[in-house]
């Protein structure tokens, strides 16, 4: 079985689907590769590396596709930009292929990919169950993005984060907010704490209490009535807009007084709700930072602009989409292992397996004998 791997076309996007390190696992279980040339390079991984490993090296984008039986990508181009038909003008019926294809907000995508008779895995839908830990690959990414924002908010602060006792005298610490304590969150306050910032930290999911004292954080206790905050998969679940505006009033005063507050509070498949409106961020001393991991699906900012960075009363407010590309080299390690891992569950005596009863390969499959067959993208269809 040959998996193959291409260059990616989002733009900006550097990371790459497999690197060396995981080609000798994935030929124990059958699977040879075959990387487009250059197609590591902006990672860090070069030909020669792929090579060593056991790696075929092939000219073009399309003469991997013509040999591979199985594609491997870290995402697919929005369908309605030039490089997304580029994307699927290339593919062709039989393939199949293991990548982020955004399915819930872009649905449209899993049609084409069933119109060219693709079997398609979607690598956001993998079910958080113990089995599927180690190829949860949002979570490996979000780890990235939360590290990411506090080295990007810090950069930018104009104040240190650390205490220190100077020869000028003690030089106060910065304040950070963590709003939203998944895996980014959770990593934003490691991050800061490691700085040296003291950090406060809000969830509405009453279990993430612990989560957040147990890697140093304090804890923001707000008196809102919290009824089924958590869906199975452990996400946060969407709440009213009473219940946000009541949200919003309580941190009002926590946001005020912080000088980096980073939001990451994001609902698969819906808009960012705003957590930080324009007359919040009117009460942050100048200087401060919003950096909004939400940013993609609107952001948790009312005045965040996608990928831009935006000033507004003294304070700057960044709002980044892809911050794991801007660390290739670990962010194309980590999926590297997440779909070395999933490869290994999935392949059979040389053989892609498509079990319906396992719930990690139904989970994960959106299309296969030109069908869309995930039942959520099939509601959303």
């Amino acid at each position: 079985m040959i998996a193959g791997v291409i260059a990616e076309t989002l733009a900006g996007e550097r990371r790459v689907a497999l690197v060396p390190s995981v080609v000798p696992a994935l030929a124990k279980i059958g699977v040879s590769v075959l990387v487009q040339q250059g197609a590591g390079a902006a990672a860090g991984f070069t030909d020669a590396a792929f090579g060593e490993k056991g790696a075929e090296i092939a000219p073009s984008a399309a003469d991997v596709v013509a040999k591979a039986d199985l594609l491997l990508r870290v995402r697919m181009s929005p369908e309605g930009t030039e490089a997304g038909r580029q994307d699927l003008a290339l593919l062709r019926p039989g393939l199949a292929v293991i990548a982020f294809l955004d399915p819930l907000n872009e649905p449209g995508l899993a049609r084409s990919l069933a119109a060219k008779n693709v079997t398609a895995f979607s690598m956001e839908m993998m079910p958080r169950i113990t089995r599927a830990q180690s190829m949860d690959a949002l979570s490996s990414m979000a780890t990235i993005a939360g590290y990411k924002a506090v080295l990007l908010a810090a950069s930018t602060l104009p104040r240190m984060f650390p205490m220190l006792t100077t020869a000028a005298g003690t030089v106060t610490p910065a304040r950070v907010f963590v709003i939203g304590a998944g895996v980014a969150g959770l990593q934003a306050i490691s991050t800061a704490r490691r700085l040296g910032a003291p950090v406060e930290a809000y969830d509405v999911r009453p279990a993430s209490k612990e989560q957040v004292q147990s890697v140093g954080a304090k804890f923001v206790e707000l008196p809102i009535e919290v009824a089924d905050a958590e869906d199975k998969g452990g996400y946060a679940k969407a709440q009213d807009e009473s219940f946000y505006r009541r949200q919003r009033e309580m941190m009002t005063k926590v946001v005020a007084g912080s000088d980096v507050v980073i939001t990451t509070a994001a609902i698969p498949g819906k808009k960012s709700p705003v957590l930080v409106t324009e007359d919040m961020v009117k009460g942050m001393q100048p200087g401060s930072v919003i950096v909004d991991l939400a940013a993609e699906r609107g952001g948790n900012c009312e005045l965040t602009k996608a990928d831009q960075t935006v000033v507004a009363q003294g304070v700057t407010i960044f709002g980044p989409t892809n911050l794991p590309a801007t660390v290739p080299y670990h962010a194309s390690f980590m999926y590297a292992r997440n779909v070395t891992t999933f490869l290994t569950h999935l392949v059979k005596d040389k053989q892609l397996v498509i079990a319906a009863d396992d719930e990690i390969t139904r989970e994960t499959l959106v299309t296969r004998d030109g069908q869309v067959v995930h039942e959520r993208i099939k509601g959303l269809l």
